[in-house]
């Protein structure tokens, strides 16, 4: 069977450094897989390439099969989606707006044609839609609220509420949980893992907390200086001699 996310042999160099070196790995459709590893392991930069923000030096990511264009606001018209470590809300936007204004530049539904017919509203499919997204994120109370005006917590599920609400097949999660406090990092888990079970969606997740990569994680892979070093299942991988002298410089 064909994995919706591959990357193969996927190196990216800047000048003569590797900071990501021949990795492959694969994502099955509605499969959620952790990416641990120290700072520096090259996660991110592999994440960059996967979602189109940079190209690779080598190999290739395939979706779906295929090889999808570069651009990243191609690669979201296929189904990717991706959040970030540090959430960036709009000043003066509701909850509500936030999810509207991702959903049209999603699917391209912008400018003075629309103004004109629509006189600046949206219309009730896109505000179904997104209100969908807030519910599956339990925030369909505050689709009326600041987004601003949040806890962090609050502005995580915001954001993922944002990427979700055009439906995408696959989540690029880069460390939701950085910043909160332990119960605010297990409700977000729980989050991912209710919109998993009720839409399919499969996750690729950067993350550091492992209480978080446990409860999401179905299996785990670790990086150190751009490569893989384990695979496989949580306990195994964590317990892994060369993934605990990479993250905690010592032997197990």
């Amino acid at each position: 069977m064909t994995a919706l996310l591959e990357v193969v042999h996927v190196t990216k160099r800047f000048g003569g450094n590797a900071v990501v070196d021949d990795v492959t790995l694969a994502v099955q459709a509605g499969e959620a897989v952790g990416l641990i590893g120290a700072n520096g392991a090259g996660k991110t930069t592999l994440f960059r390439m996967i979602a189109g923000e940079l190209p690779t030096t080598s190999g290739e990511v395939r979706f779906d099969g295929a090889v999808p264009p570069r651009r990243p606001e191609a690669r979201a018209m296929l189904g990717i989606a991706r959040t970030f470590q540090l959430v960036e809300l709009f000043e003066g936007l509701t909850v509500l707006d936030h999810l509207l204004v991702a959903l049209q530049a999603h699917e391209r539904q912008q400018g003075p044609l629309r103004d004109l017919v629509w006189r600046g509203s949206t219309t009730p499919e896109e505000r179904a839609r997104c209100e969908e997204a807030l519910e599956l994120c339990g925030l369909h109370d505050l689709a009326d609220a600041p987004a601003t005006a949040l806890s962090l917590g609050e502005r995580r599920g915001v954001e993922l509420a944002r990427a979700l609400a055009p439906g995408p097949r696959l989540l690029l999660a880069d460390e939701p949980s950085s910043g909160l406090d332990p119960d605010e990092a297990t409700a977000l888990a729980a989050t991912i893992g209710r919109v998993r079970t009720e839409t399919g969606l499969a996750v690729l997740l950067v993350e550091h907390d492992l209480a978080t990569v446990a409860a999401v994680a179905e299996r785990v892979i670790a990086m150190d200086a751009g490569r893989v070093i384990a695979e496989g299942e949580f306990g195994s991988v964590v317990a892994n001699p060369l993934v605990v002298q990479s993250w905690l410089g010592r032997t197990a």
